[in-house]
Parts: C-alpha cells; structure tokens; sequence
C-alpha cells in the first residue's frame, strides 16, 4: 500500500472518529481535517482549500438566503394552516404529508432546494401541534434524499450515470427508469419512520414533559384565558351607533374587544371612542360567560372562525406579554385613557397590578404608578414596537419576525427564477445565487439579513470535508478499497455481489461527494459485471442509486443543512440514519436482484 493511501485512510478514520464522538463541534473537526491534508502533503494549498470555492458550498448559501426570503414573506405559515386544517394535528398524517411532498418534489429539482421550501413550514407545524422540531426535520430530510431516486435527473449522480455508461460504451436509461425503485425506497422510508420512528428518530423531552413556552408560562401564571370569541353585529343590534366605552364592556361586564373588523380589514385593540357598525365582527376576550352575555344583551351573532382575523388567537403571530412602568416613564401620574394606549399602540390591556394587587374592573382612569405591570394582547408587531419606546419595560421574552406578505410573488418568483436557471443548463450554485441576489433587489430581504441567514457551522462542516473526498480519489485510496473489495465478491452469489457494491456504494458517499463515488465505482462494476457475466447497466445504476445513501453521518448537504435546525448531533444521525441505511440497502439490493437481474 503507498504512503499516501495509507495516510489518507488513516485521516478519514481519524475525521469519523472526531464526527461520532463529537469531542469538539464538528465544524472544527472538518478544518483540522482540512488542514491534516495539508499538512501531511496530501493536497495542495489550492486543493486542500478548493470547498470554500465548491459548487456544494456556494449552493448552500444560497439556498438559506432563499429559505430566509420565503420564510419572511409567511407564506409557508400560510401553508401550514392550509394543511393542517386538512389533515388534522396527529403527527403521523402531518409527517406522511410532508414527507411525500418533499420526497416527491426532490425527484424534479435539487434535493436542497426542496428542503429550502419547505424548511420554515416545518418548523411552523411543529410549533403548532406540539411537537418536537426534531421528530420531524430529520425524516423530511431524509425524504429529500431518496426522493432524488425517483428519477434519472433527481440528483447530480444519476445524471452523471448515463454519462459514464455512455463512456463505457453501453445503452443509457431513459429519465424514469429508476423511479419504480424510487418510489419503493421512499415507501419504505415512510413506514420506517410512521412505524419504526419513535425508536430510531429524535424525539425532543422523552420524560413526558415538554417544556412550556413563555406564552403558556404567563397563561398559567395568571389564569388568562386561551380563547377569543367571534360574534357578528346584524343589522338590528342595539349596540350599533355606540362607542366601545358607552357598550359598558369594561365596566359592567369585564371583558375586552381584542379587535374589529372593519370594511374588510382589521381594526386591533381600537379607540374607545370608535362606533359600532352594522356588519363588523368582534374579537372579544374574556370570561365565556360574561362574553355570551355581553352577546346576548345587544343580540350578537356567533361568528367563529372569521377568516378576517386570521393569526389573532395563534401563538406564532400574537399573544400576550407583560409590560412594567419603569420609575422614570412619562405615564406615571397618567391614566390609560390620558396616554391613548391603544390608539398609539394597539394592544389591549387585559389585567392591571398595582402594589402587588389586582385592580378589578375598568382601570382606564387609574393613576399609573412607578412599578405598575399590565398585561397586554396584541400581534407580535404590535408589541414589539410597543417594546421599543421608553415608557416601557416588555418583561416577556418573545419572538417577532418582520412578516412580508407583499413580497410573496417577488419571493416566489426568485426562487422560481433558480429553478428554471437550472433546468436551461446553468450550475445549481449559479441559479441558486441568481434567486438569493433577485430576493435581496426586490427587498425581499436585506442584504443584512441574507447574512444573517448563513449558517457559518454547516458552511465550514462541507468545506473542510470536501477536500477528503478529493484526497480519496487522488491519492487512489478510494479505487484501492473499491478494487481489493470487488475481487474479494467476485466469483461470490449474485445478491452477496449487490451488497457488495451497494455497501461499498454507501460508505464512499458519507467520506466524498455523491458524484466522486459514481466517478470511482462505476469502471470498476462495469468490469465486475463483465467478469461475472452479468448486465454491467444496473450493476453501475445500483451503486448509483446507492450513491444517495448518505444518512448515517452529517455530511450530506441536506443532513448539514437540517443538523443546526433540528439541534441533532452526530450521534442522531447514526441511530436514525443506520435504521433508515439498512432499509435502504435491503430494498435496493432486492428490488434490483428482482427487477433487474
């Protein structure tokens, strides 16, 4: 064996030791690696560097400044609603849902790309049924990788396929040739993890107890209510032509209007002078009884599920903090009604505390004191710039992302721009890189912000393990182990031959690129066919298809990609992904010994 081989086989042990053992972050495990190659003389300066220049890393930028544009415009909030209210919130079905959208949409576009879509819609549902993010984000990954298997341009290593049959002088496969295993490989996935998941995948707290947010910990704190009631004023309400304050609906009856429709748009926590009109809907907070009473008296009409106020009772787009008057604010000695808060601000103030105790009843002349601590509903926008002014102290952590919902066309349209780039022959990185740049013209997001979005961990984790895959090849390391395995299986059964080259197939694809394992296996199975007697086209689609079965380390840019989201470690990847390996393999290898042989 060279000395070269010798020491890029020891560099590799060493950088999958470092990844599974996580003694240090793993993005510094891929520099020292990086850097061992250059050390040892392995690669040059220029080689050993070449990931920050790679295809697969500029992509990936690019496809985070992409998923960042889509989700600030909130359409796959949006979306997330829609399917929710289609499939319920049982996890399974939303899991099986989503994991079929994006295994299917991987088969006609890059695999990062469709993860880019549908990444914050994730982790909207998640929030939204309750359920931990990283029983989720990891099989939609995964989905993404063996939906690229469902056709012959799912994935830039089957494409090359028919490339290096070509070469070989052999017939190439046409575009669907490979979907009817495809399609079996994500099946299996899907009932691996709907069947098989809660002992292979993250599960978030396995005690039962999921920890509460700061919402449910101020709900609990001091016993609000959850629920905003809709009713509807019809045309011979007694309420109409009133004001909010003349209606008594702090004084007599304790309740609170949240907000009102008004000529189809939305009116939050309106002025106490503002009439009613015939036609508004009321978003009204407070106790169920006193709310149907309130109803009652002035004959409201239940209006639930208003679409108008769409977002007004979910936690991700409103909810309830605490405000605190700090000693030196410009409202103590004011009351409520003197400083106009909800006109200036509007949110709503539901509760008062005052020298440790509850003012009952309408407090909206009472004299603001040093210390005093309302607690206010309002759309997170609302509050926030209700935050950002002195006479305040917001004391509840919350999470206010700037949604954009005019720019959901410039949005789509960027991304979409990307997509047709790629289809008319232009480089993923190109076409990516074209989208991100059109989302950041069109004020989509700021240049600031598309910064932001880079996740620097995942970028260095590919740019220091690139250059061991370039190491592999050059240095023969790859064609050494895939040589002594292959004249070892041989002369062996067929099946234990297709385990061989999808095994092999497999642990090239975790240590270099997918491509690099077709570029070094495919001569050597064409040669092994021919020896054996056997049709080389599917021995070389097999180790092709096998090619994507990179789920037991991070190192796929998919895995990379959904690692920081999901918070997994190294160690999540190997339980889940050696699960998902096994079906992978076994189903691959007996489809191809039926189908194909």
């Amino acid at each position: 064996m060279e000395t070269e081989i010798l020491i890029v086989l020891a560099i590799m042990g060493f950088t999958i030791i470092m990844l599974v053992s996580e003694i240090v972050r793993i993005d510094v495990t891929a520099i020292i690696t990086l850097l061992l190659l250059s050390w040892t003389g392995v690669l040059t300066s220029s080689e050993a560097l070449s990931g920050f220049s790679s295809n697969a890393v500029v992509a990936m930028i690019a496809v985070m400044i992409l998923g960042e544009g889509i989700a600030r415009t909130g359409v796959m909030s949006r979306f997330s609603k829609w399917l929710l209210k289609r499939i319920g919130t049982r996890k399974n079905p939303v899991l099986g849902a989503i994991t079929l959208s994006v295994g299917a949409l991987s088969g006609v576009m890059q695999n990062i790309g469709a993860v880019a879509i549908f990444l914050p819609s994730i982790m909207d549902i998640a929030r939204r049924i309750k359920v931990s993010v990283s029983a989720l984000i990891m099989p939609v990954g995964f989905a993404a990788i063996i939906g690229g298997t469902l056709t012959m341009v799912g994935s830039g290593h089957l494409i090359l396929t028919n490339d290096l049959l070509i070469s070989a002088g052999l017939e190439p496969y046409g575009l669907f040739a490979v979907t009817p295993v495809g399609i079996a490989l994500l099946a299996a996935a899907l009932v691996f993890f709907l069947f098989l998941g809660k002992y292979f995948l993250p599960q978030g707290k396995t005690d039962g107890k999921e920890e509460l947010t700061e919402q449910e910990k101020l709900i609990n704190a001091f016993n609000l209510k959850k629920d905003i009631s809709y009713y509807r004023i019809p045309e011979k309400s007694t309420i109409i032509d009133k004001t909010i304050e003349d209606s008594g609906i702090w004084n007599n009856y304790g309740i609170n209007i949240i907000a009102i429709s008004h000529n189809n748009s939305v009116n939050y926590a309106p002025w106490r002078e503002t009439r009613f009109e015939k036609g508004q809907v009321l978003a009204l907070y407070g106790d169920k009884e006193k709310v149907q009473q309130y109803a009652d008296d002035y004959g409201l009409t239940p209006a639930a599920g208003h679409s108008i106020f769409e977002g007004l009772d979910d936690p991700l787009e409103s909810g309830f903090v605490e405000v605190i008057i700090p000693p030196r604010s410009e409202l103590i000695g004011q009351s409520i009604r003197q400083y106009a808060l909800r006109k200036r601000y509007a949110v709503e103030p539901v509760m008062l505390f005052s020298k440790g105790e509850k003012v009952e009843g309408d407090f909206s002349d009472h004299e603001i004191k040093p210390g005093d601590t309302f607690i206010v509903y309002g759309t997170w926008d609302n509050i926030r710039n209700l935050d950002r002014t002195d006479p305040f102290v917001v004391a509840t952590p919350f999470i206010a992302n700037s949604k954009k919902p005019s720019k959901v066309w410039q949005a789509a349209g960027s991304f979409l721009l990307a997509i047709v780039l790629v289809l008319a022959g232009f480089s993923i990185p190109i076409s990516f890189l074209t989208g991100a740049l059109m989302m950041i013209l069109t004020n989509v997001i700021t240049i600031q912000e598309a910064y932001k979005a880079i996740e620097w961990k995942v970028v260095f984790l590919l740019v220091g393990l690139i250059p061991l895959g370039i190491a592999m090849q050059n240095s023969g390391a790859a064609a050494f182990l895939a040589d002594n395995v292959m004249g070892i299986v041989q002369d062996s059964h067929l099946i234990i031959l297709l385990f061989a080259v999808a095994i092999l197939s497999t642990i090239f694809s975790l240590v270099m690129s997918n491509v690099g394992a077709v570029v070094v296996l495919a001569p050597l199975v064409v040669s092994i066919g021919i020896l054996a007697g056997i049709d080389p086209r599917p021995l070389v689609l097999l180790a092709a298809v096998n090619a994507g079965n990179s789920f037991v380390l991070p190192t796929h840019q998919v895995n990379a990609l959904m690692m920081t989201a999901g918070g997994y470690k190294t160690k999540d990847y190997i339980r889940a992904g050696g699960g998902i390996t096994v079906v992978f393999l076994v189903v691959s290898v007996l489809f191809f010994y039926y189908a194909f042989f």
